[in-house]
């Protein structure tokens, strides 16, 4: 089932239907979009690319959804958690950063890493994605400086590691999918880089 929300849009009292939440049956996947079927009706929704390899082989999925309006297009963008869809929003509240570019964003750290990059001033982990220079990852970590919260030491530190381990792995293939997935199975104790790839790679199913 699927869930709207309605929203004003102007004084004259116009409104316009406003899709929040979907859940139902995948009819298909592509390179970035699923088409979701629920109450007989088909919505295309854009993903990123961590999504994508999270519900292949999947029958059905839930997803939250940001509906990006236009005077020529209306287009869903879904997300597995709530925490994705705000970072998102926040990454295309910036100046210059659009939804494919937030998605590319999304698709290679998650919103933690993204909080941790914007405290810590380091634009590596944003430089990463294509179409996104040194002036936009810095525009990013300006604007958001005051709107991602305090963020501790440890975290913004453990994002550096984090940041260099995908690049390493980046390197020899692996998809920024796969990468976050296997992220997940760190130890957190494990804080050297070297020890962390030799990690994922066992994971990830390759030997150092």
């Amino acid at each position: 089932m699927w869930d709207i929300f309605w929203q004003e849009t102007n004084s004259c009292g116009r409104v316009k239907a406003m899709i929040a939440f979907l859940e139902g049956s995948i009819l298909s996947l592509r390179s970035d979009t699923v088409v979701l079927l629920t109450g007989g009706i088909g919505y295309r929704v854009h993903v990123t690319s961590f999504t994508l390899g999270k519900i292949s082989g999947e029958a059905s999925i839930r997803l939250h959804i940001h509906t990006h309006v236009r005077e020529d297009a209306i287009t869903l963008f879904g997300f597995l958690t709530e925490e994705e869809l705000s970072m998102f929003e926040l990454l295309i509240s910036v100046s210059g950063v659009g939804p494919k570019m937030a998605l590319g964003i999304l698709s290679v750290a998650e919103p933690a890493s993204i909080r941790a990059a914007v405290v810590g001033k380091d634009i590596a982990i944003l430089t990463r994605i294509s179409g996104v220079g040194k002036r936009t990852a810095e525009r990013i970590l300006l604007d958001l400086e005051n709107k991602v919260g305090s963020i501790s030491d440890s975290l913004v530190q453990s994002a550096t590691e984090e940041s260099e381990a995908v690049d390493a792995l980046s390197s020899l293939g692996y998809s920024a999918s796969e990468i976050r997935e296997a992220m997940k199975h760190i130890p957190p104790g494990m804080k050297r880089v070297e020890d962390r790839v030799g990690a994922l790679l066992k994971m990830l199913g390759r030997k150092k």
